[in-house]
């Protein structure tokens, strides 16, 4: 029988491990203690607000965009409601079910609305999750008809915009597009998120600050599954501004309606005060494809056209002036003192210039031609001569005077300054003196020249007007609810400096133009308004190459010359101008005067 005893060994050990126990203890409560610290001292405030955010989150209300609306109070622009579908992934019992009855209603692929699902309905079941936007009022119903038996799903509806008269005035009042990622980064936008839509062109873009409201907003409690408890507070969105455009909507109706099938484009103005009655540019497009987001192959489509239906042809589509350019030689003549209104220049047809031999448009001449005769019946060799005398450099520092060559100043943006040429400019950009054969071309508005519709209404106007420039305006008023933000206000750019005798002999001329039995702008004439004017056939290609071409009848459309007309009426007190260009339609008397007296006796003898 062993003796019982204390054994130091034993005692030694049980010490030790006794003490390893009591560091291990004290090492845990000390990490225990330091990660209490952290979480509730250091880190505390922060998961304070996760956990409020988690449990508080914020919803955007979106703010309804200002309408548009005509001179008049025409509405052109308004908001209206789409319906957008949604699914609440923890509510859906049979997917299989439901996929197949949203495919037949609705169009919607099981295998998209799979994918859209996927993820979501782990992290928050009570989150809905957009399947389809902008659904049609025919597939609203059906899901209204069947919502008994597709749980889940439910419809949301926001403001959309929307073009009441799809592509009318579409150049002026521009397009929505979804923000990008420069956009937002830009600080331009404070107001907007990714996903928006803001104005891209035209009157969207220019007064998007205005146009775009302010969104609202509310604080909703929601559960750990993102279930919507109750609202906590809500902040109502401020609607934007309303925007009143210069546009007198018929005449744009009826000047869009004479371009239809055609390539040009019509400017209509106060010339008084530079305010903007119409702008019509064709081809067009619908603003109304890009709301719900156009498609890339769809777009590039659009942008690659030949026919480039984006492009307002009235402030950026740059052609020859043709014969309309003859105004400007005849008034830098007569200012200058080289052109006596009484002289006569015998006109056979042809004009010789060392070996160069240039054609009048009447084959047979036109006989002694003075100032008057040759404006109303547009002399070629008339100008010929004239031009000859003032030289190029004089000639284009009166278009620059008449606002050709330079912006004038549109307030939409995109507007090219066209080109009058000089000596220096052909120096410097060619390399080559210019030609004598060259001012004789530039005297009847071809050579370098180039101008946009807008300048030639301009220019009519101020020869009309006493003499002033304005700046083209096509937003009248800015506001809501009878308070205005904006005002239009006339702003004069410049005035002629031509004396007023010689702007009388001018228009007295281009009054012969439209009133005269050969005035070459006979076929815009009125009974009870008389219309001034002037025609104008720009050349496209060389008489030479034509001629290799044979008969103008023959030539390909894209070849044949481009159709001016520019008119004010009535002429002793003008209230308004037009200028009228049509790409390839030949004579401006035959195509482009008809228009204009359909778009006088329309606004002048009915209004």
């Amino acid at each position: 029988m062993k003796r019982s005893g204390f054994d130091p060994v034993s005692a030694e050990a049980f010490s030790k491990r006794f003490r390893i126990v009591g560091f291990l203890i004290i090492a845990v409560t000390v990490a225990l203690v330091m990660r209490l610290w952290l979480l509730q001292i250091v880190n505390g405030p922060s998961y304070r607000i996760q956990s409020e955010n988690n449990r508080i989150h914020l919803q955007d209300i979106p703010s309804l965009r200002g309408l548009i609306l005509d001179r008049n109070g025409r509405l052109l622009v308004a908001n209206e409601p789409s319906f957008d579908l949604y699914v609440i992934p923890e509510e859906i019992q049979d997917p299989v079910k439901l996929f197949s009855n949203l495919r037949y209603l609705v169009g919607i692929i099981p295998e998209q609305v799979e994918k859209r699902l996927d993820g979501n309905n782990l992290r928050y079941p009570f989150k809905p999750v957009l399947l389809k936007k902008d659904i049609t009022s025919e597939q609203l119903a059906l899901v209204e008809t069947h919502l008994f038996n597709l749980p889940g799903v439910l419809i949301q509806v926001r403001p959309k915009r929307h073009y009441l008269f799809g592509p009318s005035a579409c150049h002026l009042i521009g397009y929505m597009g979804q923000i990008s990622e420069n956009q937002l980064k830009s600080g331009k936008y404070p107001e907007n998120k990714a996903g928006d839509l803001i104005g891209k062109c035209g009157v969207e873009k220019k007064w998007e600050k205005y146009l775009n409201g302010l969104r609202g907003g509310e604080q909703v409690e929601v559960d750990a599954a993102g279930r919507t408890l109750k609202v906590v507070s809500r902040k109502p969105p401020v609607p934007g501004q309303n925007i009143f455009l210069t546009i007198d909507s018929k005449l744009q109706f009826l000047a869009e309606k004479n371009l239809k099938g055609k390539k040009g484009a019509i400017v209509a103005m106060n010339p008084n005060n530079g305010e903007v009655l119409a702008m019509a540019s064709s081809p067009t497009f619908d603003p109304n494809r890009f709301v719900a987001g156009i498609d890339r192959t769809e777009w590039n489509k659009m942008v690659s056209s030949k026919d480039y239906p984006l492009q307002n042809r009235a402030i950026s589509g740059l052609y020859p002036p043709g014969s309309v350019f003859k105004i400007v030689v005849a008034l830098a003549g007569l200012q200058e003192g080289l052109l006596d209104p009484e002289e006569e220049v015998f006109c056979n047809g042809r004009y010789r210039l060392g070996d160069h031999t240039y054609r009048c448009w009447k084959k047979w001449g036109h006989g002694e031609v003075s100032l008057h005769r040759g404006l109303v019946e547009s002399c070629d060799v008339y100008f010929y001569t004239m031009g000859r005398r003032l030289g190029i450099d004089k000639m284009a520092y009166y278009a620059k005077m008449l606002g050709l060559g330079r912006p004038t100043g549109f307030e939409l943006g995109f507007e090219k300054q066209g080109l009058v040429p000089t000596r220096e400019w052909k120096l410097k950009r060619w390399g080559i003196p210019w030609q004598a054969g060259e001012t004789i071309s530039m005297a009847i508005g071809q050579s370098f020249l180039l101008v946009t519709p807008l300048q030639m209404a301009s220019m009519i106007s101020a020869v009309f007007n006493g003499g002033y420039l304005y700046r083209p305006k096509v937003i009248e008023r800015v506001g809501k609810n009878g308070k205005d933000v904006y005002h239009f206000k006339p702003d004069p750019m410049g005035h002629l400096q031509i004396k007023e005798e010689n702007l009388m002999l001018v228009r007295k001329a281009l009054i012969g133009v439209v009133n005269e039995p050969h005035g070459t702008g006979r076929r815009a004439r009125l009974k009870r308004v008389i219309v001034a004017g002037k025609t104008g056939t720009a050349q496209v290609i060389n008489l030479e190459t034509e001629k290799g071409l044979g008969k103008k009848a023959d030539l390909p459309s894209g070849l044949r010359d481009h159709a001016w007309f520019v008119a004010v009426a009535p002429a002793e007190h003008p209230v308004l101008a037009l200028a009228i260009l049509i790409e390839n339609g030949g004579h401006g008397g035959s195509a482009a005067a008809p228009i204009a007296k359909r778009l006088f006796k329309a606004y002048l003898e009915e209004g």
